[in-house]
Order: structure tokens, then C-alpha cells, then sequence
């Protein structure tokens, strides 16, 4: 039960103060035990700008999970650059910025999007 509170006051705490605009979309990050799976969303008008997930990596055959986060990221920020978008709001969910939640995001910053 205190792992579940835990996860809902993150929960909690980062949804009060993210929102995405027009100007600076919503980089949103699931996370399943399998795959992971990131979007760049306009809130003002609910459309899903650029969605990517770790199906659509080719090396992923032989990469760590953690590797092909950061691999995710760096495709991602490349597609959204793309679309015209170069500054994002980084929304985690209820995930703590560790691991592959990171790894996500340091690879859009390498891949040139700003937070």
C-alpha cells in the first residue's frame, strides 16, 4: 500500500504543474516492463504531435532495455524536430526520473530538444 501512495503523490504533484501548448508540447513517457513508449502532445488541441515506442527501433535485438531508451529518445527528438518542435515539456507520469525514464530524456536532449 505505501508503494501505491508513492506513486500516486508523484502522480499527483507532476500533473498539477505540466500542461502542453501550442508553443511547448507535452514529451509523455509510459513505461511497461517490456517496452517503453514516448509522445509529443498539444494539450490545446488534444493531438498527439509525434509517437514513437521501442517497436520502431531496429537495433533493439541486442541493446539493454536502458540502451534502447536513450536510443528512443534520440529518435524521437529527431522526429519531432522534424515537425517544427524544439521545446517540449518533460511529463513523467508516476515514474521517478531513473533508469529508462532518464534515459528517454537525455536522449531527446542530445538529440536537440530543450526542456
Amino acid at each position: 500500500m505505501e508503494k501505491t501512495n508513492k506513486k500516486l503523490k508523484r502522480k499527483m504533484r507532476a500533473k498539477s504543474s505540466i500542461r502542453g501548448t501550442k508553443d511547448r508540447p507535452r514529451l509523455a513517457v509510459f513505461r511497461s516492463n517490456r517496452y517503453i513508449y514516448a509522445q509529443v502532445i498539444n494539450d490545446e488541441d488534444g493531438k498527439t504531435i509525434v509517437g514513437i515506442s521501442e517497436k520502431h527501433l531496429a537495433e533493439k535485438a541486442k541493446a539493454t532495455k536502458v540502451e534502447r531508451a536513450k536510443a528512443l529518445g534520440l529518435l524521437l527528438a529527431k522526429k519531432a524536430i522534424d515537425k517544427k518542435v524544439k521545446k517540449v515539456v518533460f511529463d513523467r507520469r508516476n515514474y521517478a526520473y531513473f533508469g529508462r525514464v532518464k534515459e528517454v530524456a537525455l536522449g531527446a536532449r542530445e538529440g536537440g530538444l530543450k526542456f
